[in-house]
């Protein structure tokens, strides 16, 4: 065993006294002259992740409530309204809409100007809901010129700190311009309240630290002090604008702030800093560019007031301790190298030929101190690894061989069951209805089929008898082979349903398919990952008649000519529901060179787009609208093409199924 007089213990304390000796001396020195160096670096650092910090919280909200307001004004009902201002149903359909974004909005309110007759309608929760206008917009009024700047400006949206002297309420307006075909209509957005605005995200208990809000040209738009706000300025709205320049009493300061903003909008994200004289005291300010809304977010920091470290004697200790524990390293480590390091080194080289696999190693001579018993313990461990490695050498070789043929059983394996799949979507294809579709209609139909997964929960319905024809889709519930396996039994359902009470009550099939879904799988157990609901839409067209009766389960019908468009909604309950849902036929006489629609929820729910929303009905609507009139696989392509641009790099959420077809 080591003694005391040779162990590593004895030889470690007395390098690291001498180390201390010869450090200690000149740490408070030395510790004194790096205070200020070390106060400004994490003092540039502080300011710098302070104000990235405030550009995240900022941004995040703000930029949702422009995001709804940007909804809001591309909305289809907002710009058809902005157009025929005097129609009452489409300003009831738009008062309707218009409440859903209210709910929505940050602060519960909305407005909506229209450029040809300059009403101002707005929406609030502290008043009572009204259709028309608050008051009119006067072009020679002072304090409505911001909404004539705007509208003569060419950019699609502008965020202003403004009063409303109408309203009487001080807020952050948001306000996108309304624009259809080119032309600006209109404006529409939110206002945020300017109290709890800078409640929010200016006023900081921080002490040293004043963050603000400035625009592009300087002008300050949120402050703690509120009458240092510059109230609307980014709209033209007032000459005599306050900027920051004009409170740095630099001489150089207003040209360099000018300088770090340029650079920030050049490389949005970093932040920039310099250093000016504000009111009175010597601050660092630093800013970052947020370009979704045109905003620099700006902390003025004064590192003498602001809590960059905790207290200075503790500064001043952790400076001298970091200079001392360098020197202690640089002594401290001469003594390991010769007292330690180099007998470990011999050791470390009969550890590598062990490495290696030479277990006939040979130690180096063991001492009297803690590197002797580490000797002489290698030893022992050198034979006990020589055992164990031939042991696991063996074992090892046993595993792998087992492991191979797991793999290959595995193998073989997968693809039995990739090759059951492609079977089953072969046999799933070869059900649908394709060539009667073809017989019958031929060029006046398109059909859409895209399963997410190789098989899916999506078919449609084709059966003609004489002079009329049933036509349908089916969305089950599920997809891939589960909802495969739901297909097989719709089906049944149907075509029971059809041959029991034949084509021409659509509301009937669906029912009587409700009702022998129910009675097949009363008595089954089916696994939870098979969902059993199922939406459907069902058309039977009278050719000799002209006429068209549809029945929905949660499926929509669609019909345009190109100039309209009009939706036939379908029952609000699926079928297999919890509860029985009840379905009525709806009849309608059929138009020459009209287009009919069928689409599962698969086409209208995927997702897309910057913020991944659902392609929706409205956006649907519009797509069927500007493509009714071209010939049918025309339509097709377009249909596709316009979903894949909009799913972008999202993936395929649920199977898509989309049947159209004219009448001759």
């Amino acid at each position: 065993m080591a003694t005391w007089g040779f162990g590593l213990r004895a030889k470690s304390m007395l390098a690291l006294l001498l180390a201390c000796i010869l450090a200690l001396l000149p740490a408070g020195l030395i510790g004194w002259q790096v205070l200020e160096g070390v106060r400004a670096h994490f003092g540039e650092a502080y300011a710098r992740n302070f104000t990235q910090l405030n550009s995240q919280n900022i941004l995040a909200p703000v930029s949702r409530d422009l995001a709804l307001a940007r909804r809001l004004a591309d909305s289809v009902l907002s710009r058809q309204w902005l157009m025929e201002e005097g129609d009452t149903d489409k300003r009831e359909l738009f008062f309707a809409e218009a409440e859903g974004y209210r709910k929505d909005f940050s602060n519960n309110n909305y407005f909506l100007i229209s450029a040809q007759s300059r009403h101002y309608y707005q929406n609030d929760d502290e008043n009572p809901h009204s259709d028309q206008p608050r008051y009119s917009l006067d072009p020679d009024a002072d304090n409505d010129r911001w909404f004539f700047n705007i509208m003569a400006g060419e950019e699609d949206f502008n965020i202003n700190v403004n009063p409303d002297v109408h309203l009487g309420v001080t807020r952050v307006w948001l306000n996108v311009v309304v624009n259809d075909g080119g032309r600006r209509i209109g404006l529409a957005g939110t206002g945020l309240d300017l109290t709890g605005f800078l409640d929010d995200f200016i006023t900081t208990n921080e002490p040293g630290v004043t963050p603000m809000l400035i625009s592009r040209d300087g002008a300050i738009q949120a402050h703690p002090d509120a009458s240092l706000i510059a109230y609307g300025a980014t709209a033209g709205g007032s000459n005599d604008i306050q900027t920051l320049g004009d409170l740095l009493l630099d001489d150089d300061a207003p040209h360099m702030l000018q300088q770090a903003m340029a650079q920030a909008e050049t490389d949005p994200g970093q932040v920039q800093t310099l250093w000016a004289v504000l009111n009175g005291r010597e601050q660092l300010l630093s800013l970052s560019y947020i370009p979704e809304l045109k905003w620099h977010v700006v902390s003025a920091v004064d590192l003498q007031a602001a809590e960059v470290l905790e207290d200075s004697w503790l500064n001043i200790a952790v400076a001298s301790v970091v200079v001392v524990l360098a020197i202690l390293f640089l002594a401290f480590g001469y003594a390991v190298e010769r007292l330690v390091l180099q007998p470990l080194h011999r050791l470390q080289q009969s550890a590598t030929a062990l490495a290696r696999g030479d277990y006939e190693v040979r130690l180096p001579q063991p001492g009297r101190d803690e590197l002797g018993d580490l000797g002489r313990a290698f030893g022992v461990m050198a034979g006990q690894i020589k055992n164990h490695t031939e042991e696991l050498e063996g074992k090892v070789r046993d595993r792998t061989q087992a492991l191979e043929q797991a793999n290959r059983e595995m193998a073989a394996t997968q693809k039995k069951i990739s090759d059951s799949i492609d079977y089953a979507s072969l046999i799933q294809r070869a059900l649908l209805p394709d060539k009667q579709l073809t017989q019958v209609l031929g060029p006046h139909h398109f059909v859409m089929w895209h399963p997410r997964d190789v098989v899916g929960g999506d078919f449609y319905l084709f059966r003609a008898e004489q002079d009329r024809y049933l036509i349908g889709v089916v969305d089950c519930a599920g997809h891939g082979v589960p909802g495969a396996l739901m297909t097989m039994l719709a089906r049944a359902a149907f075509d029971d349903a059809m041959n029991r009470i034949g084509l021409g009550s659509p509301a009937a099939l669906l029912s009587h398919a409700d009702a022998t879904l129910r009675e097949m799988l009363k008595h089954s157990e089916l696994p939870r990952a098979i969902a059993t609901n199922m939406d459907a839409g069902l058309a039977c067209v009278d050719r000799q008649h002209k006429t068209l009766r549809y029945a929905g389960a949660k499926i929509s019908l669609y019909c345009s000519d190109g100039e309209q468009i009009h939706e036939v909604k379908g029952g609000r309950r699926p079928l297999f529901d919890r509860k029985i849902g009840s379905y009525q036929d709806t009849e309608i006489t059929m138009q020459a060179g009209a287009t009919y629609y069928l689409a599962t929820d698969g086409y209208l729910d995927q997702a897309g787009g910057e913020l991944g929303f659902g392609f929706g009905d409205t956006r649907f609507a519009q797509l069927l609208l500007e493509h009714a009139r071209l010939p049918m696989d025309q339509q097709a392509r377009a249909l596709d093409e316009a979903i894949q641009r909009y799913r972008g790099e999202h993936q395929q959420r649920d199977d898509i199924t989309v049947l159209s077809f004219r009448i001759d």
